[in-house]
């Protein structure tokens, strides 16, 4: 099998990267005739020409952008790996959270609180779509995801899922002077309703459930990141669903009043994990504390 000669590679990223070889030269601190000549060699054992001269400038070729990807890839995955092995060394220690974006703040700040402020522990958050924080775990560039829901069952992966908690949900709003009771579902189908996006577990439950009741709510707004959940059922004139950890700030100030828990319904957070060989110790000190595998 033929060796990369990888010095070689970062040679040719970093010309790529500054698009002339005097000041790739001046970068890495060589002779620009010396860069040529690694660049020279690179290119016979690739058998391609990677660069085209326009002027005083050099223009990446085909050959020369594919390269630049896989060098890319190579560079990065070194990077990740000095903070993965980082992570293993005594003293300080690095924790690395994917939250999805549907997950309430409130009760990720609480998770983590224990860790909050440890000199000896350096906290990275992710937020995003839950499909592709689990691709970053299963590439080892998260320790551990948080989800409303756990990770499906996969012929490719093994994902350990752990429920951490249930919450209840409410129906909240702000204030009102009315004094007709709020009746569920009933009254959903006149009163306008700020609810979570039709991918989430709390949303499928709420259709099912009014749904069966045969109300047809008045929609207000549907609502993916539920930190702008928060915010929406504070300037909704009519009702939000969502766990009250979501907005236990604006329930104990007043802003927002509780006008019915909906007793059938139950928010899920979960953690999602993998086996590893060298787990992070931090992870398991924080599922220690909570939750159960499911």
């Amino acid at each position: 099998m033929p060796h990369l000669n990888y010095h070689h590679l970062r040679y040719f990223w970093v010309i790529a990267s500054e698009g002339s070889m005097s000041r790739a030269a001046k970068r890495l601190n060589v002779s620009p005739s010396s860069l040529s000549v690694q660049l020279k060699a690179l290119e016979d054992q690739l058998d391609q020409q990677l660069f085209d001269r326009r002027g005083k400038s050099l223009q990446l070729t085909e050959a020369g952008r594919i390269a630049l990807d896989y060098a890319n890839t190579v560079f990065q995955s070194g990077h990740e790996l000095i903070e993965a092995m980082a992570g293993l060394r005594p003293g300080r220690q690095t924790l690395r959270v994917g939250a999805a974006a549907t997950l309430s703040r409130n009760f990720l700040i609480g998770l983590l609180r224990p860790l909050v402020g440890r000199e000896d522990v350096e906290l990275v958050i992710r937020s995003g779509v839950l499909a592709d924080l689990l691709d970053q775990l299963d590439a080892h560039k998260l320790d551990l995801v948080l989800a409303n829901h756990p990770a499906a069952p996969d012929s490719e992966t093994s994902f350990d899922n752990t429920l951490l908690a249930e919450q209840p949900v409410s129906l909240v709003g702000r204030p009102s002077k009315s004094r007709s009771r709020f009746r569920f579902p009933e009254s959903l189908a006149e009163t306008p309703v700020v609810l979570p996006g039709r991918g989430s577990s709390l949303r499928s439950a709420f259709d099912s459930l009014v749904g069966r009741a045969g109300i047809r709510p008045l929609i207000f707004a549907e609502v993916d990141d539920m930190a702008m959940l928060r915010l929406m059922a504070r300037e909704s004139p009519g009702v939000t669903l969502v766990p009250p950890v979501v907005v236990v700030d604006e329930l104990r100030t007043g802003v927002l009043v509780e006008r019915c828990r909906v007793k059938d319904l139950k928010e899920q957070f979960f953690s999602i994990t993998q086996h590893r060989r060298f787990p992070n110790p931090l992870v398991s000190a924080l599922l220690q504390r909570t939750g159960r595998s499911v």
